[in-house]
């Protein structure tokens, strides 16, 4: 598999001004090319390049676009969101071979859960270089910033997601009162001093999954100890919702991480409608010669 470092070098040849590519490659460069810009890089290559934080985004979707993993369909696509601090998070759709199609994590959902998994609260923008499909403006629903949320593409700026998405069906039609990236605790509880199983509890303490009320988190450990991890993102659509384990594998490659050096896979889950242990063991089977270490609260 090509380096991320790599992808990244040949997506800059993409970006018009070689200054605005050089100066984004030392950023990246000096945080080991994970896949966010920190609100004070954008502000300071805004005012660098005359740019809002919009027109740079857009500049960027090449490098966004160098996270993608798609080998089944080989269409690449790049999303960045635009948090609320101001700061960007890269996003990019994600293909699993030999497993079903509804593995997939589509390039929105990959920069919104990359941004929750980051702390974030809020997303005012999304920034795609191509129109977002059904399933994402539908999941993209589920924000509380989604009336206000702005979609943005190379060909057609500023446009509000509910002009993509007319007499929308979201959150609010089913008297939900949290909403995605909201903070959340379900004062889950598991005796334990693991410090991988007590991540994937933090995470299903932190999921979203107001429709099943069924919570799950992920918790994946790597060689060098380092821990990422990812919460159940459930959509009131349901199909769009999003697994943990997706989420935490997201998490992983926009930090510039590989999967061959996972050592470690926890799940933590309190299945009260449904369960996606299933869904998760499949996967990794394709993904990983490591068995899911799996607890049921």
């Amino acid at each position: 598999m090509t380096p991320i470092s790599e992808k990244i070098q040949t997506a800059l040849s993409l970006i018009e001004s070689q200054q605005l590519a050089q100066d984004v490659w030392h950023i990246l460069q000096q945080q080991h090319f994970k896949g966010v810009l920190p609100y004070v890089a954008v502000e300071h290559l805004c005012t660098q390049h005359q740019l809002s934080p919009q027109q740079l985004a857009l500049k960027l979707l090449p490098i966004a676009t160098a996270y993608s993993l798609a080998p089944i369909s080989q269409f690449h696509v790049g999303a960045i969101a635009i948090g609320g601090s101001g700061t960007c998070y890269f996003g990019a759709n994600l293909e699993f071979v030999a497993t079903h199609i509804q593995q997939t994590v589509h390039a929105e959902q990959s920069a919104i859960s990359h941004a929750w998994m980051n702390k974030e609260s809020a997303i005012t923008d999304v920034v795609v270089n191509y129109t977002p499909c059904g399933h994402c403006r539908q999941f993209m629903n589920e924000l509380r910033t989604a009336p206000h949320l702005k979609i943005h593409l190379p060909h057609s700026q500023n446009n509000l997601l509910h002009s993509y998405l007319p007499d929308a069906f979201g959150p609010a039609n089913l008297d939900i009162q949290h909403f995605l990236l909201d903070t959340e605790d379900h004062q889950l509880t598991y005796e334990t001093q693991d410090p991988v199983i007590l991540t994937a509890l933090k995470s299903a303490n932190s999921a979203h999954a107001p429709y099943s009320k069924s919570y799950h988190g992920i918790a994946i450990e790597m060689k060098n100890k380092q821990i990422y991890h990812g919460s159940y993102a459930e959509n009131a659509a349901f199909n769009p919702s999003l697994p943990a384990l997706q989420v935490a594998l997201n998490h992983l490659l926009l930090s510039a991480d590989t999967i061959q050096h996972i050592q470690r896979i926890a799940m933590v889950e309190k299945a009260t409608h449904l369960s996606y242990r299933q869904m998760a063991e499949e996967l990794l089977a394709h993904l990983v010669d490591i068995p899911l270490d799996y607890i049921a609260l």
